[in-house]
């Protein structure tokens, strides 16, 4: 089974930058669509991007659209979030998390494994 550690979160102001990294173990990593969710306590998980397994499609919620870049690095077994441009509603828990399938969606019901997650904190 596939194991997830995300990492790269941190406190910043709006404005800057930050990436995000998910570290994969196990097997079949090109097997797999990965992507991006963000959660705060009390609320809804979110949809932030995906990406298949050999980019060929890549799919961003409209509130990241022209500020984050999903990405991946098979041979790392690593996916990345690069969040350009973060405001204070940028303020969650981010996860990775594996499809089994060669498509990317945004339903956090369909997807296998999941990270820990890292916090990003965005102050105005």
């Amino acid at each position: 089974q596939v194991q997830l550690v995300e990492s790269g979160g941190g406190s910043v102001q709006a404005g800057v930058s930050l990436r995000l990294s998910c570290v994969a173990s196990g097997p079949s990593f090109i097997s797999y669509s990965m992507s991006w969710f963000r959660q705060a306590p009390g609320e809804e998980r979110e949809f932030v991007a995906g990406i298949t397994w050999n980019g060929g499609t890549i799919l961003y919620a409209d509130a990241v659209k022209g500020r984050f870049t999903i990405s991946r690095d098979n041979a790392l077994q690593t996916v990345y979030l690069q969040m350009n441009n973060l405001k204070p509603e940028d303020t969650d828990v981010y996860s990775c998390a594996t499809l089994y399938s060669a498509v990317v969606v945004a339903g956090g019901g369909d997807y296998d494994c999941w990270g820990q997650g890292t916090q990003v904190t965005v102050s105005s």
